[in-house]
């Protein structure tokens, strides 16, 4: 499994609505945030190898009702307590 994290811009009034149906219904969602700044959300997804992320933004993360635009972070290494 391999994480992105995908910051989502809704529409006027809809951040908490997408939250929801975004915690609702889609599988590989870890996390969730609500931000400030140029966007509203911040998903952390946990995708398989086999997952295509540009296709899985586009077709599960960008078609939510209230979405109005992403910007998709590909991570390469975690580092915890010192370890890569």
């Amino acid at each position: 499994m391999r994480p992105i994290f995908v910051m989502i811009k809704c529409e006027m009034g809809q951040s908490y609505q997408v939250a929801r149906i975004a915690a609702d219904t889609i599988e590989e969602l870890s996390e969730l945030y609500s931000t400030s700044g140029q966007y509203d959300l911040l998903a952390k997804f946990y995708l398989s190898p086999e997952h295509d992320t540009g296709l899985f933004v586009t077709e599960r993360v960008q078609t939510l009702p209230g979405v109005k635009d992403t910007y998709t972070l590909i991570t390469f290494n975690a580092f915890v307590d010192g370890r890569a």
